[in-house]
C-alpha cells in the first residue's frame, strides 16, 4: 500500500459510490490505472465491501442497547450455540469477545424498550446465559465507519 493507495481508500471510506474517474481526479490518475488499484485493494483484502450506510432511526431502530454477556461455560460447544444464536438475530449488528470482567459486547439495535424486552426474552431462551446486563445509549456522540489509516504501512 503505497500513499495513493491510502487516499483511495480514504475516499471510498467516505464516498463509496464514486466512480473510477472521480477517485483518479482526486488522487492524480486516469480512470484505469485507479480502478486497478481499486481491484488490488479488494483483491489483497483491505477494501472488504461497498455498502449503503442507513440511518437507524430513519428505520424506525431509534433505541440501540449495549449488551454486556457473562458466561461461566467457556466450551467450544458453549461458543458455537453461542454463535449460532447470535447469528439469528438481525436485531444484533456488531458482537465481540472481550477481555475482563464480560466475556462478550453486543451491539443490538431495535425500535422501542418494549421490542428489547422481547428480544432479550428470545436471547436468553437460545443459550444459557450467566449475567446479561444492559446499557441503552442515551445519545451517540461519535459514529464513523472510517478507519483511521495514519497506521496503515507505506511501501
Amino acid at each position: 500500500m503505497d500513499e495513493v493507495d491510502r487516499d483511495i481508500v480514504r475516499l471510498l471510506q467516505a464516498d463509496g459510490s464514486l466512480s473510477a474517474r472521480e477517485l483518479g481526479d482526486a488522487v492524480g490518475l486516469t480512470p484505469t490505472p485507479c480502478w486497478r488499484r481499486v481491484r488490488a485493494l479488494e483483491d489483497a483484502g483491505v477494501i472488504t465491501g461497498r455498502v449503503a450506510l442507513v440511518d437507524p432511526a430513519a428505520v424506525n431502530l431509534a433505541v440501540t442497547a449495549l449488551v454486556n454477556i457473562r458466561t461461566n461455560d467457556h466450551s467450544s460447544a458453549w461458543v458455537t450455540t453461542f454463535q449460532a444464536a447470535i447469528d439469528r438475530f438481525p436485531e444484533i449488528v456488531e458482537a465481540f469477545r472481550t477481555s475482563g470482567d464480560i466475556d462478550y459486547l453486543l451491539k443490538v439495535l431495535v425500535p422501542s424498550i418494549t421490542a428489547y424486552d422481547e428480544f432479550y426474552k428470545q436471547l436468553i431462551d437460545a443459550v444459557d446465559l450467566y449475567d446479561v446486563r444492559t446499557n441503552f445509549v442515551m445519545e451517540e456522540l461519535k459514529r464513523t465507519t472510517a478507519l483511521p489509516l495514519h497506521h496503515a504501512a507505506i511501501t
